[in-house]
């Protein structure tokens, strides 16, 4: 999938690679603005956000910013060593 310059979705197998030019769409409003070093990020799709949130809140996880929407929605996670990882929600199909 090509929609450039800023979003690109490349497949091979079973793995799917997004990429995006910071600040781009709704997953650019995530986190709020971009900082050097902390914008690259995996994404993980998940099929309830909320209970996803609610179940690693519970284990003690960090996350940055709110639930931002748009092409679905989603919100970054914060890994042990401070990366961020981002858990997305695709719309309703």
């Amino acid at each position: 999938m090509d929609a450039a310059p800023r979003f690109a979705a490349l497949s091979r197998g079973d793995l799917k690679l997004f990429l995006n030019v910071p600040g781009a769409g709704s997953a650019g409003k995530a986190g709020g603005d971009p900082e050097p070093g902390g914008w690259n990020r995996f994404q993980i799709e998940t099929e309830d956000l909320e209970a996803s949130i609610a179940e690693l809140r519970g284990k003690g996880a960090e996350f940055r910013g709110e639930i931002a929407a748009g092409a679905g929605r989603q919100i970054l996670l914060l890994d042990p060593s401070g990366n961020l990882v981002e858990l997305f929600e695709p719309p309703a199909r």
